[in-house]
C-alpha cells in the first residue's frame, strides 16, 4: 500500500520506525512545524521528522488543512491509507476522506475511555487496572471513531507515565503492522463506541502537580506516577518548591497531621497523608537533579514533626 503517516512526538516515532520496516511504501510524512526547544530555544525537529529526514521521506508541515493548497498536495500524494499517531491536528472530513481508505489512528487508551490529549496520564491517575491501545477509523469527532483493533495491558502499580508511554508506544506499533495485511477486512468490521461509556481525557496543566496532603497516598502516589516525566509533582518545604519524581503507597495507618513527617530512614522519609503513610524515594530540590533519597537526606537538614505543604 502506499501510506501516509501523521504523527508528531517519540509515541508516533516507534510506529513510523516499524512501518518502514514493512513492504508498504510510506509517501510522505506529515508532521507538526517545527517547534522551540531546549535552553536556546532552537526550532527542533519532531521525532518523526527526525525518522524521516533519516530516510529521505517526503515531509509536510502545514500547520492545518485550510489552505486548497494543502488539501490538494495530500491529494496528490494519491495514498492508499493514512496512519495517524498523536500528529495534534484534529483532522477535517475532507482530509479524512482524501485517502482510498481513509484515515486510521491509534490511541493509546481503551475506547470510549479516555478520548483526548492524556489518555496515559489519566488512566494512572484514576487508579485503572489496565489500560490499553486501539486502531480507529478516524472520523470528524475526538477520537469516536469505530474501533478496528484494540489491545490491553496492565497498569502496573508504581509506573509512570514515561514507562507506561514506552509499553504503549510497542504496543501500539505491533498491533498496527499485524493489522495491516487484512486492513480492509478488519475495517469492515469496526465497531462504533458507546458514547454513554466515554470519559475525556483532558490536557495536563501545571497547577494539577501540587500535592494535597489531605488527600490518601494511594492517590497522591499515583498523582507522582502520573505526572512524571512532566510536570512532575510537587509540594512545599522550607517555603521552597520540591518536586517529588517517585514514592509509594506504604498502607500504614496513622493518625499525624497530613503532610507530617512521621519518619526518616535509608528506606525514605514516610508524610502523613489524608489516609494512610506515603514514603518518598526520590525528589529534586530547586536548582538541583533528581536524586535518591539518601543523597537529598546527606545535604539537607529533616526532622520527624516537620511538615510539607
Amino acid at each position: 500500500m502506499r501510506i501516509i503517516f501523521a504523527g508528531t512526538p517519540e509515541f508516533a516515532a516507534k510506529t513510523l520506525t516499524e512501518l518502514l520496516k514493512t513492504e508498504h511504501t510510506v509517501c510522505a510524512v506529515y508532521t507538526q512545524p517545527d517547534r522551540p526547544a531546549g535552553r536556546g530555544r532552537k526550532l527542533t525537529a519532531s521525532p518523526v521528522k527526525q525518522i524521516a529526514l533519516d530516510h529521505n521521506l517526503a515531509v509536510e508541515q502545514p500547520i492545518n488543512f485550510k489552505e486548497q493548497a494543502d488539501r490538494d498536495k495530500l491529494a496528490n500524494y494519491q495514498a492508499d491509507l493514512m496512519i495517524v499517531v498523536a500528529y495534534g491536528l484534529l483532522l477535517p472530513q475532507t482530509v479524512l476522506d482524501t485517502p482510498a481508505l481513509g484515515c486510521i489512528n491509534i490511541h493509546a487508551s481503551l475506547l470510549p475511555r479516555w478520548r483526548g490529549a492524556a489518555p496515559i496520564q489519566r488512566a494512572i491517575l484514576a487508579g485503572d487496572a489496565e489500560t490499553g491501545i486501539c486502531i480507529m477509523q478516524m472520523e470528524a469527532g475526538l477520537d469516536t471513531g469505530p474501533v478496528i483493533t484494540r489491545a490491553s495491558c496492565p497498569i502496573r502499580d508504581t509506573e509512570t507515565t514515561q514507562q507506561l508511554h514506552d509499553r504503549l508506544a510497542e504496543l501500539g506499533a505491533d498491533t498496527l503492522i499485524n493489522s495491516l495485511p487484512n486492513i480492509v477486512e478488519r475495517q469492515n468490521k469496526a465497531k462504533p463506541q458507546n458514547d454513554v461509556d466515554s470519559t475525556y481525557a483532558a490536557k495536563l496543566q501545571k497547577a494539577e502537580a501540587n500535592i494535597n496532603w489531605q488527600q490518601s497516598a494511594s492517590s497522591i502516589a499515583r498523582q507522582i506516577n502520573a505526572f512524571n516525566p512532566w510536570p512532575i509533582a510537587q509540594t512545599q518545604w522550607k517555603e521552597k518548591t520540591l518536586r517529588i519524581w517517585s514514592a509509594i503507597d506504604i498502607g500504614e495507618r496513622q493518625s499525624a497531621t497530613p503532610g507530617e513527617i512521621i519518619d526518616i530512614n535509608k528506606s525514605g522519609i514516610d508524610i502523613a497523608c489524608g489516609q494512610g503513610t506515603l514514603r518518598i524515594t526520590e525528589v529534586q530540590a530547586p536548582g538541583k537533579r533528581a536524586m535518591a533519597i539518601n543523597d537529598f537526606l546527606n545535604a539537607n537538614s529533616l526532622s520527624i514533626g516537620q511538615h510539607f505543604g
